[in-house]
């Protein structure tokens, strides 16, 4: 929808979905306070969801602006049918930033809620009152519910920065406070039950339906949270020169047949095509080099195989952990050069091997 300071707002086809829930829902009680609407009461229910989708874009502007006085890069916002999400790059690097990012949100949703409040208790009703109360309820509720301890909540994030402040380990804050989301899916999945219990009101259809997707939700993105982090907590073993392959430099027009034998007998993992003034330009790929049958590789030139180095595939050979998966993120490929200081080549590294290195990694913890 927009850029703002380099940051994509984004909205997602569901929010028309529960645009039009809200309007059908809300639509009696417009009626209610401003009689004889006809169809136009579906409208002001809708406007009524816009409205409380600024106030929740309002809440994912502040959790970025927090992120980006840390220094940390903010791509995108997006709304989405249960709310909001601020994409950041990278992870938090202290439990104090992560505890800032987190709670600023809920902050500003009780403050949207509450000035909303006060207007209310000003208004003389009709549909601007009923406006004010909605925005006034939804934003309280909003900011209450997201400092309940748990991810993928922003309490939870408090919980985790509460967590790795005390044991010093980030992983061990995320696992407390994904188990804590998976308790509080429970939870909302039992709410229908338990408010019939212990309120002695009848759920409806909506309710359990309502429960279910918050459930559903909370569940399954505390386990990515989960998951993501385990597999974070892998990537300090990740160091470019480490895992470099001896590279063999030939020829771009030099024979495949000539260069793998070549490569044979130097026990090169990785061949790098250059020009004729030595300048590197392509890698070969492993898996058009199998696909080559043995009696083509006689007639036809390396660079038929290589990859040519475009943008991203010169690596720092100096990159390790976060830096060096983050460096693969940006330009996908199957192998990279990777390079010295001043320019040199030191050697080729492979999508599979970092793999390995991941999940032997995962073995041993």
């Amino acid at each position: 929808m927009a850029t703002v300071g380099g940051t994509q707002i984004l909205v997602s086809y569901t929010t028309l979905l529960f645009a039009a829930l809200f309007a059908y829902i809300l639509a009696p009680q417009v009626e209610a306070v401003r009689p004889g609407l006809g169809p136009l009461r579906y409208v002001a229910g809708a406007a009524f969801a816009v409205l409380l989708y600024l106030a929740v874009l309002l809440h994912e502007i502040s959790h970025a602006l927090v992120a980006r006085r840390f220094g940390t890069v903010v791509p995108s916002i997006t709304l989405h049918f249960l709310g909001g999400m601020t994409a950041v790059q990278g992870e938090a690097r202290s439990p104090r930033q992560e505890f800032w990012v987190a709670v600023v949100g809920p902050l500003t949703s009780l403050a949207v809620g509450g000035v909303a409040w006060v207007a209310y208790q000003q208004a003389d009703g009709g549909l601007v009152g009923l406006f004010l109360f909605g925005l006034a309820a939804g934003n309280l509720l909003i900011g209450v519910l997201n400092l309940v301890p748990g991810l993928p909540l922003d309490g939870g994030r408090v919980f985790k920065a509460g967590v790795w402040a005390v044991s010093g380990s980030a992983l061990r804050g995320v696992v407390a406070a994904a188990w804590a989301g998976r308790a509080t899916a429970v939870l909302l999945l039992c709410w229908p039950l338990l408010g019939e219990l212990l309120l002695d009101v009848r759920p409806g259809l909506t309710d359990y339906l309502i429960a279910f997707l918050l459930a559903a939700f909370i569940w399954t993105t505390a386990g990515a949270e989960l998951g993501q982090a385990r597999l974070r907590s892998r990537f300090p073993v990740l160091v470019a020169h480490e895992l470099a392959r001896r590279t063999l430099s030939v020829p771009e027009d030099l024979p495949l047949a000539e260069a793998v034998r070549r490569a044979q007998e130097a026990r090169a993992g990785g061949i790098v095509t250059v020009t004729g003034a030595g300048e590197p330009v392509g890698v070969v790929n492993e898996a058009a080099l199998r696909a080559t049958p043995e009696e083509r590789r006689p007639w036809v030139p390396v660079s038929s195989v290589a990859r040519s180095l475009g943008p991203g595939l010169r690596l720092p050979v100096a990159l390790r952990g976060e830096d060096l998966v983050a460096a693969l993120n940006r330009a996908p490929a199957r192998e990279y050069l990777l390079v010295e200081a001043d320019g040199s080549v030191y050697g080729v590294l492979a999508l599979a091997d970092v793999d390995r290195a991941v999940r032997g990694a995962g073995g041993a913890t």
